[in-house]
């Protein structure tokens, strides 16, 4: 869900020390002197979407909203019967909003919180820019 978040707070900042020459740990060791440059790159967000989404919310109609999109369009949980859809959106009304983000956030796949291979070409993610295609095809090792 958040697994992300620690990049911009601890990796880039420990790497623009490095770069700009900081002593401590290993650049005290090898007498780094500073220099260089880096770049990071994510993935084109699937589940994550949504999980953003849910977070952002401010009212339990739009959750209920987003529970219908999911339904549709996201990859829930194998743990989640298709069957017991209708069921489950009686039950949704009843929980607190904050019930109702986690119950969210809890039925999707966080294998798929990012656009797998496999689907790069679904058109479900026709709006992705050539760069974003060939990005996910390096990550994966495909030329």
């Amino acid at each position: 869900m958040e697994q992300m978040d620690y990049i911009e707070d601890i990796a880039v900042e420990r790497l623009r020390k490095v770069i700009a020459g900081e002593q401590g740990g290993i650049s005290k060791s090898v007498d780094w002197q500073g220099g260089g440059d880096f770049v990071y790159c994510e993935l084109a967000s699937a589940n994550q979407a949504y999980i953003d989404k849910i977070q952002r919310a401010e009212t339990e109609e739009k959750l209920l909203d987003l529970w219908e999109e999911m339904q549709q369009r996201a990859f829930l949980s194998y743990k989640v019967d298709p069957r017991d859809y209708s069921t489950l959106a009686k039950e949704l009304t009843d929980l607190s909003l904050e019930g109702l983000r986690h119950f969210l956030i809890d039925v999707l796949d966080k294998n798929l919180l990012y656009v797998p291979l496999s689907e790069l070409e679904s058109s479900e993610y026709s709006n992705l820019c050539a760069e974003d295609r060939r990005l996910t095809h390096t990550f994966y090792h495909e030329p």
